[in-house]
């Protein structure tokens, strides 16, 4: 570490920074979330109207991340070369139009290829975020701020729920529309009003950021350079296109993160149906109701990235976590199980769930650069978003199977493990 710039320097910085950066951020993030799982709540009025079985609503949920896994690697190559205020801002605003519009499903058709086309363009967010903090944050910070970006995921379940629950019970039927349209409407302009802002407020690196001085531009820049050099010395040279995709431990961070999604989307898609059939039809109490799991997984996320951070240690923040949200779907789908116990044992699954991703995240950061970075984290939320169309379509059988969660549970709960078994198995060696 270069000693001409004082800690207390250093802090100031990295602070000035966060506080620019950071809240934005996770306001686009919950925004984003929120217009991608809403349909989870919208299904609740939406499925009997349209008389959809769970099976078509699970499919119409995750086809979005079909159209995701197509266009995620080419949107963040594109974002590393046309930088975050030009390729962010504007495919902000096209989904916000394109959410808006599954307001006018009429059919099946109709809301398979909106879902599809949605995920197209959503796909260049969340993976653009991740490598965009890598342009402003060395790797003893990047957990941390993966940590506090991503609570925009548990604080769309927060914000998001009751105000869903709110729309359904007291809109519906207004001007002709019933309340799943106007949840669609609602939830998809604030999308297009924060993509304008977004040109205006994100810069995309330090040598561009005016509101920064020389100093702190240029601890900046020496500090990113110091963790290439680290790399180097560590022997992680991957910089290109094809270094991503040779990589083994690229492949086994899919894996890995292909569990943990599989978990986060079945809490996501499924919470309200889960309340819905357990303590509650009112839609309202739903939406106050679905929001405990996800504040649990605020504060689990926010402590664990930032101790991860801390203590340098990613493998059993990581592993540890994923086996409470294994253990957790188990005990949630206990025959006879009541339904406040059922959402105590979500607290603890999407605690587990969420405070694993920021060190999850942490570790490509750390071993990928350039080209190879870009690609690499669009492959691996490629990758690992399949998930979310195999979780709701899965669980969606499983339940008009059996009439009930518990396999579903179990089903998803095997996934988390999985994670947990890899991610110790790929980390025997310090990576």
């Amino acid at each position: 570490m270069n000693n001409s710039y004082s800690q207390e320097f250093e802090k100031a910085t990295y602070r000035k920074v966060t506080l620019r950066l950071i809240p934005f951020l996770i306001l686009c993030f919950i925004i984003a979330y929120m217009d991608r799982v809403n349909v989870g709540f919208a299904k609740l009025e939406m499925q009997k109207d349209l008389g959809m079985s769970d099976a078509v609503y699970g499919i119409g949920a995750g086809i979005f991340f079909i159209g995701y896994f197509f266009f995620e690697v080419p949107s963040n190559i594109a974002l590393q070369r046309f930088g975050a205020r030009k390729w962010i801002a504007p495919i902000m605003i096209i989904w916000g139009f394109i959410s808006f519009c599954t307001m006018f499903t009429k059919n099946t058709a109709y809301f398979y290829i909106i879902r599809f086309i949605l995920g197209l363009f959503e796909a260049g967010f969340f993976p653009g975020v991740i490598l965009y903090l890598t342009y402003w944050y060395s790797r003893g910070h990047r957990a941390k701020m993966v940590a506090a970006f991503m609570t925009a995921i548990a604080l769309s379940g927060v914000i998001g729920g009751p105000i869903s629950g709110w729309i359904l019970s007291n809109i519906s039927g207004l001007y002709g529309l019933r309340g799943w349209q106007w949840l669609f409407l609602l939830e998809g302009i604030p999308s297009v009003i924060v993509g304008l802002l977004v040109y205006y407020i994100l810069d995309d690196n330090p040598t561009k950021a005016k509101w920064l001085t020389t100093d702190e531009r240029n601890l900046l820049i020496q500090r990113l350079s110091e963790d290439e050099e680290i790399k180097k010395a560590q022997g992680y040279s991957h910089h290109t296109l094809k270094d991503a995709f040779k990589s083994l431990n690229v492949w086994l961070f899919c894996l890995v993160y292909f569990g943990i999604v599989m978990g986060t989307y079945g809490i996501g898609f499924w919470l309200p149906q889960i309340i819905h059939d357990t303590i509650t039809k009112n839609v309202w109490k739903i939406g106050l109701i679905s929001a405990i799991p996800w504040a649990s997984g605020v504060i689990a996320m926010v402590w664990n990235g930032h101790h991860s951070d801390v203590t340098g240690e990613r493998r059993w923040h990581i592993a540890l976590a994923t086996i409470l949200g294994s253990i957790a779907f188990v005990v949630s789908g206990i025959p006879g199980i009541s339904g406040p116990a059922i959402i105590i044992a979500l607290c603890f699954a999407t605690a587990g769930l969420m405070s694993a991703l920021p060190s999850f995240w942490a570790l490509p950061t750390s071993i990928l650069s350039g080209t190879a970075a870009a690609a690499g984290i669009a492959w691996i939320n490629s990758i690992g978003n399949l998930a979310g169309f195999v979780s709701p379509y899965i669980v969606g059988k499983i339940r008009d199977t059996t009439h009930n969660m518990l396999y579903a549970l179990i089903f998803l709960s095997a996934f988390c493990l999985m994670s947990a078994l890899v991610v110790i198995y790929m980390t025997r060696e310090k990576i």
